[in-house]
């Protein structure tokens, strides 16, 4: 078996792995990264298209966690992890929930002007923007609803940079910290899923793992490190450490923003290229209003879901149709198990009647907003659900989403592997470190305590670069 050495091995390349990479790069350090996926140039592929679901997305994009109702989700496989198929919105952690999880789990050096100096130091190098001049049609929608409604909204700035001409660009990692990270001399080895980690008493002392080469076949080989991060993210994170004899507080306290979807028909085409910007904030933090990607594919699923009957006739004139969503923050919680003998590990999650409520309430005034935005159909993500035209219409979408005929989704995963001084419900220290380990660390959104009721890649960055400076502070 080859052996690789390094000084850092670092286990994915998402937000919290390109991060750490960078930063201890530039510091000196000699750092690996191994990334299960390919490495794709960053316009390879249309966004949202099938062609990028097949190419980096994870199972091609059917995740699922198990459950009633089960919730479909969506994790990047690839260079750049989820910030190369995501929407691109950027929200700085909020300050409430800052202080919840420092007084909760305990947790060392957590307070609003570290993560500030963070935060704005991650933006620096990223690129965070507004759209330049009106917003897209299909984004104007949630505002002009909402204030029709009377009800707050706002544009989120998203992780882009524009051009004179307003053409946008959106910055992942594979066009800022991985490009800053290989400067500074760290190697990205893609296509290369680690196994299992190795270790000697309270130390790791690197990982095996499987490289598929050009032609197909696979390589085994040793990875030797000093120390190890793992940054495979909320799923990947949890199932590596239990496979490797990792279990204390590893893997239970799974969090999701639980969505529920309409798809909804106007008069005339609207543009289809980017995911609205504007989000329905009157109900925030349990409850989010927002647009999703429209694309033909996602259209058609949305209509599916509803009206069958109906799939062709609409999808003939899709470009009248846009996809919009209600997220909430959950009650309830789900659990990462890696199952031996099988790669993938079992994800469950568990909805409790309060989050159904409050679904059912999204879903709703996600009606009341699309058709006081001049919306003239209504099709909701549930099967054989109401098709709404009126506000009238609207209640009979409280009983329709059940259990048994909701079509649950979500984007943001969070919370596997808590972080804190709590030892006795976290599974890191403050700063990401393994409990009863001495050099394995964890920095991606498996720390986050809770979810955040946003996008959480703001909050991801900013820990992960906090965490990696106290790591080069030891």
């Amino acid at each position: 078996m080859r052996t690789i050495d390094t000084e850092v091995l670092i286990i994915g390349s998402g937000a919290g792995g390109s991060v750490t990479a960078a930063r201890l790069a530039e510091a000196g350090r000699s750092v690996l990264v191994a990334e299960e996926g390919p490495w794709y140039e960053p316009d390879a592929h249309v966004p949202f298209s099938l062609d990028e679901f097949t190419a980096r997305y994870r199972h091609q994009g059917a995740c699922a966690a198990l459950g009633n109702p089960g919730i479909a989700f969506a994790e990047g496989r690839c260079v750049g992890g989820s910030t190369e198929i995501n929407s691109g919105l950027y929200h700085r952690l909020p300050g409430y929930l800052a202080a919840e999880w420092r007084s909760v789990y305990s947790i060392a050096d957590f307070d609003d002007a570290t993560l500030a100096r963070y935060a704005s130091e991650i933006e620096q190098t990223i690129t965070i923007s507004n759209v330049p001049g009106a917003a897209p049609p299909s984004s104007a929608v949630l505002h002009r609803g909402a204030t029709a409604l009377g009800w707050r909204s706002v544009e989120f700035a998203r992780v882009f940079a524009y051009d004179t001409n307003g053409r946008g660009t959106k910055q992942t990692m594979s066009r800022t910290m991985i490009p800053r990270a290989i400067a500074a001399g760290t190697v990205i080895q893609p296509d290369c899923a680690v196994l299992k980690l190795e270790r000697n008493a309270r130390r790791v002392t690197g990982a095996v793992a499987q490289i598929t080469l050009g032609d197909g076949s696979k390589e085994t080989v040793r990875i030797r490190a000093d120390d190890v991060f793992v940054c495979g993210g909320a799923i990947q994170s949890p199932a590596l450490l239990q496979r490797s004899g990792f279990r204390r507080n590893i893997g239970g306290g799974l969090k999701f923003h639980p969505t529920v979807k309409v798809a909804a028909r106007f008069t005339e085409p609207y543009d289809h290229d980017d995911v609205p910007m504007h989000r329905v904030t009157e109900f925030a933090p349990y409850l989010t209003i927002g647009g999703s990607a429209s694309r033909r594919g996602q259209v058609a699923l949305a209509i599916a879901d509803a009206a069958p009957d109906r799939l062709e006739s609409v999808i003939e004139q899709w470009e009248d149709t846009v996809v919009y969503y209600a997220a909430i923050r959950s009650q309830g919680s789900g659990r990462v198990t890696a199952i031996p003998g099988l790669r993938a590990p079992l994800v469950t999650y568990h909805m409790t009647d309060a989050d159904m409520s409050r679904l059912a309430r999204g879903l709703v005034h996600l009606g009341e907003v699309l058709l006081a935005a001049g919306a003239v159909e209504l099709f909701p993500s549930i099967t054989e659900g109401p098709i709404v035209s009126d506000r009238a219409g609207l209640g009979a979408w409280w009983d329709a989403l059940t259990r048994a005929r909701s079509k649950l989704m979500t984007v943001h995963l969070t919370s596997t592997i808590r972080m804190g001084e709590a030892s006795e419900r976290t599974g890191a220290d403050s700063f990401g470190r393994v409990w009863e380990t001495e050099n394995l660390y964890v920095n991606d959104a498996s720390l986050l305590p809770d979810a955040p009721g946003v996008n959480p890649q703001a909050a991801i960055m900013a820990i992960a670069a906090r965490n990696a400076d106290a790591y080069l502070q030891r």
